[in-house]
């Protein structure tokens, strides 16, 4: 009989649906498949039990507690402000301190030995995200031989990023001791093969696998989807209703850019690559609006300050530049949009902007193209550092770095003809409802189950 699927993720909304692609993608999948889903709560005493959290929705909800050194330490410490800058292209961020390593250590061995007490033998695992990554290693010390998967939704650490790992030596372990490791691109999974190839305790197995030490884990892309149909009813229901707020005249057109507030999603040089747009454009263009809603996030980690202050100083000065009386071009936004509202300003906007410098895949992407009107789509600009730009090849491609070619970008995307944006959104939208949040989860678990049976044919 096939065991619970049990997800462990840090992130777990409680008495409401929640947002962002991860929290999103595995409600989703939990819908359909059931299970457990167990991820971390704020208390100011931490203990060693699950709590039960009843709510109507069709999988149970377990929860860990973290208390303020917890927090301080294994959150803001090792997971954001080292791993983060680490997988992100930014070791010359990450902020280390000795205890910040013990607090991520004391979090994931608490929570295996936890986990202990409540699998059952077929249970399946499948753990989430940077927070985890030594999780499977301490289940493994702990016995416990159940399927182990793991999924990294941001990008694969750079070999020359992973000299900077105070824990450099561990990592091939950690990642070892799952059987299946999910990553969002084929470039993902090549940097990561890559940091075994330099390990002389890893081989490469005839069937792909990679055996270190005595384990074998399997490396695949899993590019991460949404429910499209979700996304396009949303967009469809709201029109000429949620978005009615924003206003703008006949000689306005608009773009749009979602992104937490964070350095790794490129909103700097995108406002600059807008203001070069807007120094360039000849007197007689359809005047061009930038909404950009950036959600805080982190805001107790200081280089998450540093990027907020420099968002809001450069867009004071390229609004001061560029406003009449009745026209503001950047309209920026620092607060959570619900994503009902997000569906039909996606559908509005004549441009969608996701200009990451580095990002595992950018759900925001498959969001805007799922949003538009087959009749009349906007066109999507994709930094090539976004993990969506291996999918979605119909987007105008950009080097977010390289200002000028994203002004030129806008100014393509403005000026493009209705058949080739029909073209082109056609294209993308097909991508995305052959690879949507289903069969994301649903490739995942059959992975997961096939590394099982050959693990078992080898060990007879």
């Amino acid at each position: 009989m096939e065991g619970r699927l049990i997800v462990v993720s840090n992130r777990m909304p409680l008495g409401g649906a929640g947002s962002g692609g991860l929290v999103v993608a595995l409600h989703e999948a939990l819908s359909a498949e059931g299970g457990v889903w167990i991820g971390s709560e704020e208390a100011e005493v931490a203990d060693d039990e699950f709590h039960r959290h009843e709510e109507d929705v069709p999988y149970e909800k377990l929860t860990f507690t973290l208390d303020a050194d917890d927090h301080a330490e294994y959150y803001l410490g090792y997971a954001n402000s080292v791993l983060w800058p680490l997988c992100h292209r930014r070791s010359d961020l990450i902020d280390y301190e000795a205890r910040f390593r013990a607090g991520y250590d004391r979090v994931n061995r608490r929570l295996a030995e936890m986990l202990t007490r409540i699998l059952q033998p077929d249970d399946r695992l499948w753990v989430h995200d940077y927070h985890f990554f030594p999780l499977a290693a301490h289940l493994r010390a702990l016995g416990v031989e159940n399927r182990i998967g793991f999924f990294l939704h941001i990008p694969f650490p750079n070999g020359s990023d992973l000299l900077a790992l105070p824990d450099r030596e561990s990592f091939p372990g950690w990642i070892s001791a799952y059987d299946v490791v999910g990553l969002q691109t084929q470039r993902d999974v090549a940097t990561c093969l890559e940091m075994f190839r330099s390990d002389v305790d890893a081989e490469m197995m005839l069937d792909g696998a990679i055996k270190h030490d005595d384990r074998l884990v399997e490396l695949r892309s899993f590019p991460i989807g949404i429910d499209v149909e979700v996304m396009r009813s949303a967009a469809g229901e709201g029109e000429g209703g949620a978005d009615t707020r924003l206003k703008l005249d006949a000689r306005e057109r608009l773009l749009i850019g979602v992104d937490r507030l964070d350095y790794s999603k490129g909103l700097v040089k995108r406002l600059q690559a807008f203001g070069v747009y807007l120094d360039k454009r000849p007197p007689d263009a359809a005047r061009a609006t930038l909404l950009q809603i950036a959600p805080p996030t982190r805001e107790d980690v200081r280089a998450y300050a540093e990027i907020r202050d420099e968002l809001e100083r450069l867009t004071g000065a390229i609004n001061g530049r560029h406003s009449e009386i009745d026209w503001t071009p950047i309209r920026y936004i620092h607060r959570q949009v619900p994503r009902e509202v997000l569906a039909t300003l996606f559908r509005r906007a004549s441009v969608g902007l996701v200009t990451p410098l580095a990002d595992g895949m950018n759900l925001v992407a498959k969001e805007y193209v799922a949003s538009q009107n087959p009749d009349d789509p906007g066109v999507l600009i994709l930094s090539r550092f976004a993990g969506a730009a291996e999918q979605l090849d119909q987007a105008l491609i950009v080097n977010p770095y390289d200002t000028d070619e994203m002004a030129q970008a806008i100014e393509q995307a403005l000026k493009m003809p209705l058949e080739e944006r029909k073209m082109r959104h056609e294209s993308m939208l097909a991508e995305i409802e052959a690879h949507d949040i289903a069969w994301w989860s649903s490739q995942f678990l059959r992975a997961l189950e096939g590394r099982d049976v050959r693990n078992r044919q080898r060990d007879a």
